[in-house]
């Protein structure tokens, strides 16, 4: 099993970033394929449980379809024609287009979010401050930012059984999303600005260099993880260039 878990998360994002980049520049379903192979085989040995996958994945596997649905209907138009209603036009292009896509969203997406399944969000801002060097302020705001959105939903119920407690909610369900919604927004400005109190009275708003209590390790698993990113990319890369398929979207 690839001990993913244990990855730095600057490497994960990393990964993921190259094999997005040699996926991007290119339309063609041979790439497409062949990067998602690659990927799936290395998904099997993470030991990540099945439900667990494909939970977190459903998003992807929903966009990827309807995604390609829209490029078959209204997509370039090439070779035999053999559907055709007003603007939809279904012919040979749109087809190879339409699978090009498809795969193009499972081989970009799948890595994205099975990568950060594992990410715990500290180990994420320690790997951004100490790694990438990105600004402390900036670092430690989004943390709390994202400890704060688990919380959406336990005000979300509070607010519904408050307003169910005083009579207001046993109807329009609907209809009275949009002021809990409104609710929702200034509780979560009050909170922020608590937040934001708070932590400039801790010094977090200071100039002076910050330490950090648990140190981002880099090591060789990390430079492995790159160089997956890296293989699987080109390997996407070559064997579309040697089927003919490689087809560069720029210019």
């Amino acid at each position: 099993m690839i001990p993913i878990a244990s990855v730095n998360p600057v490497a994960k994002l990393g990964a993921g970033l190259i094999v997005s980049l040699f996926l991007v520049v290119t339309i063609d379903w041979v790439s497409a394929s062949t990067a998602l192979v690659l990927e799936l085989v290395i998904i099997a040995f993470m030991g990540i449980e099945p439900k667990r996958f494909w939970l977190r994945t459903l998003p992807v596997w929903l966009a990827a379809p309807l995604t390609a649905l829209t490029i078959l209907l209204y997509g370039r138009y090439d070779g035999a024609v053999y559907f055709e209603f007003l603007l939809i036009r279904i012919s040979d292009g749109s087809i190879e287009l339409a699978l090009a896509t498809f795969l193009r969203v499972l081989a970009i997406g799948l890595p994205a979010v099975v990568l950060f399944i594992s990410i715990d969000p500290t180990d994420f801002a320690d790997g951004l401050a100490q790694r990438l060097r990105l600004p402390d302020r900036f670092v430690l705001g989004a943390l709390a930012a994202v400890r704060m959105v688990g919380l959406f939903l336990d005000d979300w119920r509070s607010l519904e059984l408050a307003r169910r407690a005083r009579g207001v909610a046993d109807r329009g369900r609907i209809r009275r999303i949009a002021g809990q919604g409104f609710a929702l927004l200034v509780l979560s400005i009050r909170r922020g600005s608590k937040l934001s109190i708070a932590m400039e009275a801790r010094g977090f708003g200071g100039d002076t260099p910050r330490t950090w209590a648990r140190e981002s390790r880099w090591g060789a698993t990390e430079w492995a993880t790159i160089g997956i990113g890296v293989l699987v990319g080109l390997t996407a890369t070559v064997v579309a260039v040697l089927t003919g398929s490689w087809n560069f979207i720029v210019g």
